[in-house]
Order: C-alpha cells, then structure tokens, then sequence
C-alpha cells in the first residue's frame, strides 16, 4: 500500500459521524441539515433538457471515447463565460480544460506540478477545504497552514509564513470565496501573493467554484468577486503564468451531481495537466460536456439562483446574529459562525436536543502555531430552501438561549 495514505485525516464528515456516535436525535423535531455544503435548489429544466437531447445528437452519445481534452464547443462555451465574466482574453485551446468537477480538479493539480525529488511544500488557508491537504500528502509535501484572521475579515496571514518555508513552497492553493468563511480576496492581497510568487516561483491554484454567490451589488459595495485570472491580468501578468483557477458548475448552475468544471490560466501548465489526465482517465462523458457548454453559456439561471441565495441570507443572518457572532458573508452560501465554548458540544448538543447538523470548525482546520482557527466557531451550509433554513436558525435561536452559560 502508498505509505502516504497513513498520512490521511478523517474527513470532516467522518469526524461529525463519530462526534454523534451514541447521540439520539430529538424526536421532537424533524432533521435538517447545515452540515453538508451540497447546493439543494432545482437544476434548471433546460440543463436536464440538454442533457437529454445530448443523448440523441451523433457523435455525443455512449459508443466512443470522449477526448480528455475536451469539445471545442465546450471549451469555447467556458472561454467564452470568462470573457463576459471577467473581461478576460482566453484562448480556448491552449488555456481552458474541461475537468469533472473541481474537487477531482484540486487533487489531480497537486500531483501534476509537484516536484517530488526535491523537498516540496503546499501553502493552504486555515481552514481550508480538505481535499487540498490530502492532495499535499499523497503528493509527497507538506502542508504549510498560513491561518485566517477574523480581525480582517479572514483574510489569509500570508506574511506569518516563514521566508524560509516560501524558499521551499512548489503550490499554494487559494480560495476565493473562502470555504468556509465566504472571504474574497482584494487585489492588494493578490499583489502580495504575485510577488512572493516572483520571488519564489511556486504555482497558485486559485479555487473559485463559489464565486457566482454573492449577496451586495457594487451599489452595496460589493459586486461579483474578483478572480484569480483577473486579478492577474489587471496587474500586466501576461498568459497568467504560473497560475490556474478552478470553477465548475455545481454551485453556479446547482447540478453537483454533473461533476462538470473547468479550469483555466498559464497554457504551459495546463499542456502538463492534460498530460497527466490523459494517463489518468480523466475524460469528461460527451453527454455532459454537450449539457455544460449549454449552461456556460446562460445567465438567466445564474442571476435567479443567486436571488435565492440574498432572500434566505437576509432571512436567517440576522435571526442567528441575535445569538452568535456570525453576519453576511461577502460570498459563498456558509454562515460561519462564532459560538460560546466547545464547537464540537455545541454541533453535539444542537442535534440532541434540535435535530440540526452543524459541522464544527475545528473539523476544518488543523492547529498551527498554539491554536486551531476553526475552534469556537460552526459552519452552516444553508442550501435548502428558506423555509427549511429559517425554521433550522429559529431552532438555533432556541438551542442558544436554553443553553447554560
């Protein structure tokens, strides 16, 4: 066996099923869950028409291989998405590829542009989303936590890491919108990063699947967050070298069980990641590559699930912050919430006496430095529908005020 799986955490769900081992939900109470951040609000009909009628049309049914590479439809359908999103000139064929969700995408990059005969380092947020530490290790590096400050916003401490642990970083992987505190990066804070990266020569990997959530216009001060690709090119870095995000549709378009995204930047980078997923069997089904580039290329669907998002938000934001520290995020559908004492007895406690599953943030981060940035705090994934979320916050609302201080 890889001696490098030994290495492997329990997932945080593993963890959650083990905290509530033994605990007898109340009965009193039907479930609802915050624990999972699983999109629950209806695919868009005309997605699972594509679909359908993909199925039907010659060349994109279930008799041949489909090219890992991917359809020059779809990926001029993502290119295309980037330019109207971001403003961005992108050549279809030598810096776009279709992946099968970005979470396949995270870890596949990991094992592509590490270096494993010299010693390699992976630079990731606290807390962060799993899949980029297990990709660090069975990589053969070590995670380095850079953690997140609450005083600003949760922005990333980029400057607490060591010059010597930058000496030896190969990867840093970047979220924005932060999982799971709904961060987005600055500009400025990308300028830094671009410099340490000119310095260093170390690849970022900008994950961005939560960026077509977001709850303040540019009226509000708010406005569609600010990406990677973008963040570059606004500061001359031509051909973004050294630089790939990650998107996909599950949340943008509420279809995760399409496994379907893209990811896009430096072409040299992404000729070796199609290198590796052609040996890998990576390959996209021409069925959903011919239902994506459909929904790549829709707005309309976008601008009302993300109007769903703002009401449930408005809703139940203000109902929990009565109780816990928590207020809107900048994007991203997790509350991310402080709580008094012990996030493990309160998500424990929560389910035994109201039936709502939290996941505890200590779950999503690891202790660096004397502490663990995720302690004291809970994460609510509110994906259902608003009634399902509001009736979970009032519960919370409950729980938090019979609780003994």
């Amino acid at each position: 066996m890889n001696p490098l799986l030994s290495r492997l955490q329990p997932y945080p769900f593993e963890r959650l099923r083990q905290l509530f081992a033994g605990v007898t939900p109340s009965p009193a109470h039907r479930p609802i869950s915050l624990g999972i951040g699983e999109p629950k609000h209806a695919t868009p009909a005309f997605i699972k028409q594509a679909l359908a009628e993909a199925m039907e049309r010659p060349g994109h049914d279930l008799t041949g291989y489909p090219p890992t590479a991917g359809t020059p439809e779809l990926r001029a359908a993502c290119a295309g998405w980037l330019q109207r999103r971001y403003g961005l000139p992108i050549d279809p064929a030598t810096q776009v590829l279709p992946v099968n969700g970005s979470r396949e995408a995270l870890f596949a990059f990991a094992q592509t542009v590490i270096d494993p005969t010299r010693p390699a380092v992976v630079v990731c947020p606290n807390p962060f989303y799993q899949i980029y530490e297990g990709a660090a290790l069975l990589a053969g590096a070590e995670p380095y936590y850079a953690p997140s400050d609450p005083a600003r916003n949760f922005a990333v401490d980029w400057d607490s890491v060591p010059e010597a642990t930058w000496a030896r970083t190969q990867l840093i992987f970047v979220c924005s919108p932060g999982n799971p505190t709904g961060a987005v990066m600055p500009q400025d804070e990308w300028r830094k990063l671009f410099a340490l990266q000119d310095r260093h020569g170390f690849v970022i990997a900008s994950d961005e699947c939560y960026s077509e959530i977001y709850f303040r216009d540019e009226a509000e001060g708010g406005g569609p967050p600010l990406g990677g690709l973008e963040a570059a090119q606004r500061q001359g870095r031509e051909g973004f070298p050294g630089l790939v995000a990650f998107t996909s549709l599950s949340k943008r378009s509420n279809v995760p069980g399409l496994r379907s995204g893209f990811v896009a930047g430096d072409a040299a980078l992404l000729k070796q990641f199609l290198l590796y997923r052609t040996y890998h069997g990576s390959a996209m089904s021409p069925i959903v590559q011919a239902a994506s580039a459909v929904a790549w290329a829709d707005e309309a669907h976008v601008v009302e699930n993300r109007a769903l998002y703002r009401r449930k938000f408005a809703e139940v934001t203000p109902l929990l912050a009565e109780v816990l520290d928590v207020r809107l995020p900048d994007a991203a559908f997790y509350l991310w919430a402080g709580v008094k004492g012990s996030d493990t007895d309160f998500a424990r406690d929560l389910l035994a006496q109201y039936n709502v599953t939290v996941l505890p943030g200590s779950y999503l981060a690891r202790e660096a430095g004397g502490r663990n940035p995720g302690a004291g705090r809970v994460r609510m994934a509110l994906v259902a529908d608003t009634a399902e979320c509001l009736e979970a916050a009032q519960r919370i609302v409950q729980f938090v005020r019979n609780r003994p201080q």
